[in-house]
């Protein structure tokens, strides 16, 4: 099941201009404040702030609940693995790199996944 893009992630310079920014844009403190990533919950969605991201953009994660079904069936439909080494019968953590997620494209969209996880153990903004 698809749950909907619950995660995004913003590549920063400055992280702590970042979080001030993000903080007021999104009205909530974050719930992860660490040098190598800021955190915010706002409902069931996270904004996060990375400053040892990539500087190509945000990065935007869908949250499904069976990541290896997905995977197959997004590669039935014509994506192509953007990372050598998936193996299909491979337990789903080790599919992940922590929160990751794994990448796949076709000629018009890229597709992140990322498992789904409850968002209470973490806190609420």
């Amino acid at each position: 099941m698809n749950n909907g893009m619950k995660t995004v992630i913003y590549p920063v310079g400055d992280i702590a201009k970042a979080k001030a920014l993000f903080g007021k844009l999104l009205g909530a403190e974050p719930y992860v404040d660490q040098a190598y990533y800021v955190g915010f919950r706002v409902g069931d969605q996270e904004v996060g702030l990375d400053p040892n991201g990539h500087k190509q953009g945000m990065t935007g994660y869908w949250h499904v609940d069976d990541i290896r079904g997905s995977l197959q069936a997004l590669l039935e439909a014509g994506a192509q693995l953007q990372e050598d080494g998936w193996e299909p019968d491979r337990p789903a953590s080790a599919l992940m790199r922590g929160r990751a997620g794994r990448g796949l494209a076709d000629e018009r969209s890229l597709a992140l996944l990322a498992p789904h996880v409850d968002p209470a153990p973490f806190g609420s903004g």
